[in-house]
């Protein structure tokens, strides 16, 4: 018996779009690891709020996990198959640093989670381009998943304000 080919697509595209898939796939398990180290190890005044934040978006990147596989097998392509393989395909770098301050940790996720929006953006586009609508749709999801993520790690990056705002009574 030979190997399911979604019929909607050539094997051209089912290899391509698996390829980019299995890409993103690694970059999701490479950040949630590398999120979860720092949801275990983030220091600080802020601890709890930092220690949930992180949390937060560890279970959000799991949650993309099974649904990218899926999409994979859908199309008749394979999915990654080992801690190795992830490591060949992810283009999240690792990070095996369990001293680094909250703001870094901040910074570095930052950083990686715009990686992330990149490459999911390229993968919509090579979704576009095979008329791939579903895995589109999909994207959809995760491009503002990932922008949420950006925008939570730049307010947590932020300054506190330093002037105090103006009461009813001082601004009279």
């Amino acid at each position: 018996m030979g190997q399911h080919v979604n019929p909607d697509f050539s094997p051209l595209a089912i290899s391509e779009l698996t390829s980019a898939l299995n890409a993103l796939l690694a970059d999701y398990f490479a950040l949630f690891v590398k999120t979860k180290g720092f949801h275990w190890h983030v220091p600080g005044p802020n601890f709890r709020e930092h220690h949930a934040l992180l949390d937060e978006h560890g279970a959000a990147m799991a949650a993309v996990l099974e649904p990218l596989a899926e999409r994979m097998r859908k199309l008749g392509g394979k999915t990654i198959t080992s801690v190795g393989d992830i490591a060949r395909r992810q283009r999240i770098v690792d990070c095996n640093d369990a001293d680094l301050q909250a703001l870094r940790i901040f910074e570095i996720l930052q950083e990686d989670n715009q990686q992330l929006l990149t490459c999911l953006r390229e993968s919509h586009g090579l979704c576009d381009e095979y008329g791939d609508t579903a895995t589109s749709g999909l994207l959809d999801t995760w491009i503002d998943q990932a922008e949420e993520r950006l925008w939570h790690l730049y307010e947590a990056r932020r300054p506190a304000e330093s002037a105090p705002i103006a009461t009813r009574e001082q601004s009279s």
